[in-house]
């Protein structure tokens, strides 16, 4: 019998779970502010590009794919920039090309990033360590490093921006929740360090997000038994929290991680 009921389970179909979201309307709350996007042309950062294209703002997006990145940018009335985070290098030509085309820079997003997702710290390999040690943590620090120094230089009021994760807020043996839990600690220094120039540092570390990168699609089913509401989170969610981060409204907020994941990684003790 209890074969019997397990048979049966399996042939019941997936739960469909859909989102109810809303959006502010735009309102121009980013007009005159220059933005680079990194990783810029899918998931999170595209939601966030166009959400601060509808605000107002000039942004420039960047990505590794010269085709993606034009078809992109050609759809959101945005600048592009090829840029690979693994190549610091580049950084100081990237700049100042981006500079270029803003005219300027008052806000960088750190948003480009990678998982390998291993099943365990047993199955990280050298090659997959360094990629992701370089793409979500050094990429990001030594960008930020180039940026910070634009706007100290010519005294500019701005905003970095880094996407963080979930990942970060629990203990973890893989590179990934590491580099996020580095960006997490960087995000408190900077804002500390910085605030006397004018200068707000803030991160956002969402929850099980529908993207490529970890694999549910947007367009399907939403279904995800292990986050808190019962479904993944949208890019559009996250994109609207990055709004309100970057706009003049949020002023007193900086060195704060927002964790959007409905109090999943709150270490409750009645858990």
């Amino acid at each position: 019998m209890a074969i019997l009921r397990k048979i049966k389970n399996l042939l019941r179909p997936a739960r469909v779970v859909t989102a109810k979201v809303s959006y502010l309307a735009p309102n121009n709350s980013l007009e005159g502010k220059r933005v680079v996007v990194t990783g810029g042309t899918k998931g999170i950062g595209y939601a966030i590009a166009k959400r601060f294209t509808e605000e107002g703002a000039k942004v420039l997006i960047t990505g590794r794919n010269k085709s993606e990145l034009e078809k992109v940018s050609q759809e959101l009335g945005c600048y592009a920039l090829s840029l690979d985070l693994t190549q610091i290098e580049s950084f100081d030509s990237f700049v100042n090309q981006a500079i270029q085309e803003l005219g300027g820079i008052d806000c960088l997003v750190n948003n480009a990033g990678v998982s390998l997702h291993e099943s365990s710290y047993k199955a990280v390999s050298p090659q997959g360590f360094d990629l992701q040690i370089s793409t979500n943590m050094r990429g990001p620090f030594f960008l930020t490093q180039k940026v910070m120094s634009h706007m100290e230089q010519n005294a500019v009021k701005g905003n970095i921006l880094f996407i963080s994760s979930e990942t970060g807020d629990t203990v973890d043996c893989r590179p990934y929740g590491w580099t996020k839990a580095a960006i997490n600690s960087l995000v408190q220094g900077l804002a500390y360090y910085h605030i006397k120039n004018g200068i707000r540092v803030n991160a956002i570390a969402p929850g099980v997000t529908a993207t490529a990168m970890t694999g549910f699609n947007p367009e399907s089913n939403l279904n995800c038994s292990y986050n808190p509401n019962g479904r993944v989170y949208l890019p559009e969610e996250i994109a609207e929290v990055a709004v309100f981060l970057l706009s003049d409204v949020s002023n007193c907020i900086s060195g704060q991680i927002i964790t959007c994941n409905n109090g999943k990684t709150i270490n409750a003790r009645w858990k």
